[in-house]
């Protein structure tokens, strides 16, 4: 380990164990951000007019920097026919099911993290890496992860991924809601790409409007049910369909916050209860120093 290496993994191991020693009861407070904007943003999937192409897959990939390949390669419907769901290879999947009302086409699903507007993820998470930003995301902060996975058992969709295959800095990967992008102003970029507009991008308020109307007008095509509207509370991605969800791939949930990791229950047990929270810090401060060295070594390595 070089001089100038050695001494930043020094000092960040001091800076931990002084903020150890130094936990106190307000400390301890500390709940992650998880702001429910009446503005915040949010996707209306209508599975009725998905065609299946998987360009959003592509571009997916292609603006998180994940191999994507080329896109007529998405063309290829048999991968569709076995349910999948998203991983670090792709952090969303289309999956196709048998047709639905009025019609003999199949019915094709987007997956993705949904957002949640009370997500199980930012409750779960003993060291606040995740968090519910303004406009609707749910992001985390991987320097922060200690890699618990907490947040993969809590998620009621089953969405963060772990990176089993990767020795040294192993991360949960989801669904951002391409966050760095809309904050720029640009689209999703699935949404961006979607070539017949299923996905709709806009204020989860309208969208929920949208749906309605949608359901109004078109009562043959839709059943009367907009997944996501209460779900858990709600999400920010919400879907029509023309058939049960239960057939779709979609959980089966009630309609208050996932039980157990609420925030009520989860940050109540710790605000005043230094101890527990004291071990957490150890403990995360450890495996981030454990996590460090074996960095400093392989770049040494190299």
């Amino acid at each position: 380990m070089s001089g100038k290496s050695r001494r930043d993994f020094l000092k960040s191991s001091a800076l931990i164990g002084a903020g150890i020693s130094g936990l106190s009861s307000n400390s301890a407070k500390a709940a992650p951000e998880n702001i429910l904007s009446p503005d915040r943003m949010g996707v209306l999937v209508d599975t009725t007019v998905c065609i299946g192409c998987r360009n959003c897959e592509w571009a997916c990939k292609e603006s998180h920097d994940i191999p994507a390949g080329d896109i007529e390669s998405y063309e290829n419907r048999e991968i569709m026919k076995k349910d999948r769901r998203p991983d670090h290879t792709a952090l969303t999947v289309i999956n196709e099911y048998s047709p639905g009302k009025l019609s003999n086409l199949p019915v094709n699903v987007k997956v993705q993290c949904m957002h949640c507007d009370h997500p199980a993820c930012v409750s779960a998470c003993i060291v606040g890496a995740f968090s519910k930003q303004e406009n609707g995301s749910v992001i985390w902060d991987t320097d922060m992860c200690i890699g618990c996975r907490y947040c993969m058992v809590a998620c009621p969709f089953q969405i963060p991924t772990f990176e089993y295959h990767k020795a040294l800095q192993p991360d949960i990967t989801k669904c951002d809601f391409c966050f760095e992008r809309t904050k720029d102003g640009k689209l999703p970029a699935c949404v961006d790409i979607c070539p017949v507009e299923a996905l709709t991008y806009g204020p989860r308020t309208e969208l929920v409007l949208i749906a309605r109307e949608r359901i109004r007008r078109n009562p043959d095509r839709y059943i009367e049910h907009i997944f996501g509207e209460y779900e858990v509370g709600g999400t920010s991605w919400i879907y029509l369909a023309s058939k049960d969800y239960n057939e779709l791939g979609f959980p089966q949930l009630g309609n208050d916050p996932a039980p157990g990791v609420s925030e009520s229950i989860q940050h109540g047990i710790f605000a005043y209860f230094v101890p527990p929270a004291s071990l957490y810090a150890l403990l995360g401060g450890m495996m981030w120093l454990s996590k460090r060295r074996k960095e400093l070594e392989q770049e040494e390595k190299i």
